[in-house]
């Protein structure tokens, strides 16, 4: 243990060359702060290897040399995960340029991909193919699939294929102490023992660097249905979300829910986008579904039968490419980052079961309105898995850094109604650093307990990721 902050970008250089080690203030910016800007650490060099060997090289050198370990995809997480904060001899693994895509196998519905492809890539590879890849979500264009194993990533396909742990069947990982551990099997039946990929996925880089992945491919659906519905609240979409169910077995692939306040704040701040409706209505329901031809009439018959039982109000259905593009447009409208425009944002990414949404929608809007009046609430999301984006808003002229200031209050308030619920305080954007205290708050003491023995057993030093998921490992940071 020799090295001091100076030396490390050498030492690193002699394993994936200079050009490939980071130490630029300005190019370092990017490895060191959170994507929203809320989270800043330090580091003496983000490096970017180009295979798995040079990934393990670099490993065994930090662990070697006890320097804390930070491995990084498209840093576009919202929860801090990647912000090196082990200190100024912190190193920053970046995936970036591990981007290959190893294999494409038609037959047996997988792609083998490197750990820095980005998704969308990994889309249009399987697509290539004559495949599907589902896993979708609003940053693709720039997150890499090792982040959305890292996270477990969902996005709007999980009611039909699954979060990203379901759509994993092996992973290539480089280990805490260098060694590279080959779980790359393209199997869906293994049952030889524990299933130790399933460490990996949604561990957020504290046990260890994903350098690649098997991921499960579908037929491309032949067929895409998309409405835009109009209704009076949440119940009523969960009694159309359950009557879709019913007619098309699992055709439904998407089902988000959007409240009013959400569209107008984006038809504010958002131009060319256009309320398909005359009138302005309560909540809104994005509905796909995905099969054959059949679907469609399915569909339309259902939602016939809704507006004439008074269960929806209107409904548009996308008859071309271009009108199903202008619904999802929508889904933007209405869940974009021009929120902040409307002012300081609380956010929460939680999930209930399914049938409790309406009660959570309720009781959290009660609940924030008591505790601050005028506060806007944006209840939206991804309704057919149970997640829900339930972000806050500032009352309309109250100072954005005070609403701020409430933010641990107002993240009891919400969260305390997500636990009584059985729900989760993170659906989908992993823990990182910012949840750290309410995972305390919320987690089962024993289950604390056991995946602070995993981190234990396969990272000794706490060397992977410090600071991150675990209160232990915060608490034990630099």
């Amino acid at each position: 243990m020799n090295l001091d902050a100076k030396a490390i970008p050498d030492a690193l250089a002699v394993i994936v060359g200079g050009a490939n080690v980071v130490t630029a203030p300005g190019d370092m910016e990017f490895y060191l702060t959170e994507a929203r800007g809320l989270f800043r650490g330090q580091a003496a060099a983000a490096v970017k290897p180009a295979n798995t060997a040079e990934v393990a090289a670099v490993v065994r050198l930090c662990a070697v040399e006890r320097l804390p370990m930070v491995p990084m995809g498209g840093n576009t997480g919202t929860c801090g995960g990647t912000v090196p904060l082990g200190g100024t001899r912190t190193v920053v693994i970046s995936t970036e340029r591990l981007n290959r895509i190893r294999a494409v196998d038609p037959v047996n519905h997988t792609v083998t991909v490197e750990a820095g492809c980005i998704l969308a890539d990994v889309q249009g590879a399987a697509e290539a193919a004559g495949c599907f890849f589902p896993l979708s979500l609003g940053g693709e264009g720039s997150c890499r699939i090792g982040g959305n194993l890292s996270t477990n990533a969902g996005g709007i396909n999980v009611l039909r294929y699954g979060n990203a742990r379901d759509l994993m069947l092996g992973l290539e990982v480089v280990l805490p102490d260098g060694r590279v551990w080959n779980g790359l099997k393209a199997l869906r039946k293994d049952n030889t023992g524990l299933a130790l990929r399933h460490l990996f996925v949604g561990a957020e880089g504290m046990l260890g660097v994903i350098t690649a992945a098997v991921l499960k491919t579908f037929a491309i659906p032949p067929a895409r249905h998309t409405a835009f519905v109009a209704i009076e609240g949440p119940d009523a979409a969960l009694q159309l979300l359950l009557d879709l169910k019913r007619v098309t077995a699992d055709g439904v692939t998407a089902f988000e829910l959007l409240p009013r306040i959400a569209l107008d704040i984006g038809f504010r701040h958002l131009e060319g986008a256009r309320d398909p409706f005359d009138r302005a209505h309560p909540w809104y329901a994005l509905i796909e579904l995905t099969g054959a031809a059949g679907c469609e009439a399915a569909l339309e018959d259902v939602l016939g039968a809704a507006i004439e039982g008074d269960r929806a109000i209107d409904a548009v259905i996308a008859r071309s490419g271009e009108q199903r593009k202008a619904l999802w447009r929508l889904r933007e409208v209405g869940a974009g980052g021009h929120q902040y425009q409307a002012g300081a944002l609380i956010k929460h990414d939680i999930s209930v079961p399914t049938s409790r949404i309406p009660e959570m929608i309720e009781r959290g809007l009660a609940a924030v309105e008591a505790a601050l009046p005028g506060t806007r609430v944006i209840a939206f999301g991804h309704a057919g898995d149970g997640n829900l984006h339930f972000n806050l808003v500032q009352p309309e002229g109250h100072d954005g850094g005070a609403f701020l200031a409430e933010r641990a209050r107002m993240n009891r308030i919400v969260h305390d109604i997500v636990h009584d619920l059985g729900g989760s305080i993170s659906a989908e954007h992993g823990i990182g650093m910012l949840k750290i205290d309410e995972m305390e708050r919320y987690k089962d003491p024993l289950e604390l307990e056991l995946m602070t023995r995993i981190k234990s057993a396969l990272d000794p030093h706490g060397l992977m990721n410090p600071g991150k998921v675990l209160p232990v490992e915060r608490k034990g940071a630099a």
